[in-house]
């Protein structure tokens, strides 16, 4: 699902987690918006996502490294506090 998610990111450009999921106006990955939400904030932590504006997340070049095969996820450290992001 994480993978799916950095995908889309990547294709699409910025998202919110309801314009990510099944539930938004145009389908874009089978989960629920409340799945996606939490998924984009364990992506924030580790430095893939970063949020742009509260609820609209953006790939970062560590997540476009991590889609090409260019970083190994099991060498991540989470890299943001563990506030949840747009607070």
């Amino acid at each position: 699902m994480d993978n799916r998610l950095l995908e889309v990111l990547r294709d699409e450009g910025n998202l919110t987690p309801f314009a990510l999921s099944k539930e938004g106006k145009t389908p874009r990955v089978d989960t629920t918006k409340e799945y996606a939400s939490e998924r984009c904030r364990v992506l924030y932590r580790y430095g893939l996502v970063d949020e742009i504006d509260y609820g609209l997340y953006a790939i970062t070049e560590k997540g476009i490294a991590y889609l090409d095969e260019e970083l190994d996820a099991s060498t991540l450290d989470e890299v943001n506090d563990l506030r949840d992001p747009g607070e």
